[in-house]
């Protein structure tokens, strides 16, 4: 599955650096190294990688500084890891262009699902927003072109990271109809399991933040659903 894709892995810990670049490179993948902030924007320049794997905390830049540095280079999958399970960190990154996150301590066979399952959305991206052209109903005053993988409000230009897109071009394919944090993890972020609705959480208030908070509503204890109504 693997097998010619580059993945850079930035962390400053030695062992967790030597750990993941390690199994990913037994899984097939191109692994480039980098340990602190600046070498990470660096190498990201040098490298061309498919696909970062970002720690938070890093001496020189932060994870987050970097992240944005880099997605303003040219847009790529990161997943973040985090020290803490805290939100205000996870949102913060999710903010800045992460589209996934993992918190330590974490399991390397989880780590390396997680890195598959974001390959595979980005290359499923072009063949869901190509089938999905032009098939969006009323969004109220919500416009996405799925083709171009821009989103508007109003007159007001979004600017999505890629997992939100597709989360809100999953919820805007069936407007007003409740899904499941279940079935948005598996037909967004291709996990088959249920493990990660706190992800789903975290990226859906990612999400309200930038298209207002009124558009996604929540089924407590079920799912979300987009609202097509107009919003003032």
């Amino acid at each position: 599955m693997g097998t010619h894709r580059r993945v850079l892995v930035v962390e400053d810990e030695p062992v967790i650096n030597g750990a993941v670049t390690d199994r990913l490179a037994a899984a097939g993948y191109d692994v480039v190294r980098a340990f602190d902030g600046p070498g990470a924007v660096e190498a990201f320049r040098a490298s061309e990688p498919d696909l970062v794997v970002l720690d938070v905390m890093l001496p020189g830049l932060d994870g987050h500084e970097v992240c944005r540095r880099i997605q303003a280079v040219r847009p790529v999958p990161v997943l973040m890891l985090t020290a803490a399970d805290d939100e205000t960190d996870v949102l913060v990154g999710l903010a800045v262009g992460a589209d996934d996150y993992l918190t330590k301590p974490f399991r390397m066979r989880e780590l390396v699902a997680r890195v598959a399952a974001l390959l595979r959305r980005v290359e499923r991206a072009a063949e869901l927003t190509d089938t999905g052209a032009g098939d969006l109903g009323d969004l109220g005053d919500l416009r996405v072109d799925p083709g171009a993988r821009r989103v508007w409000t109003g007159d007001d230009e979004v600017h999505l990271t890629p997992t939100e897109f597709d989360l809100l071009l999953r919820l805007a394919a069936s407007p007003g109809v409740v899904l499941t944090r279940e079935r948005l993890l598996r037909e967004v972020w291709d996990w088959p399991g249920a493990s990660g609705t706190r992800t789903v959480d975290s990226h859906v208030k990612a999400l309200r933040a930038k298209i207002g908070a009124e558009r996604v509503r929540t089924v407590h204890g079920v799912g979300y659903a987009l609202e097509t109504g107009s919003t003032r």
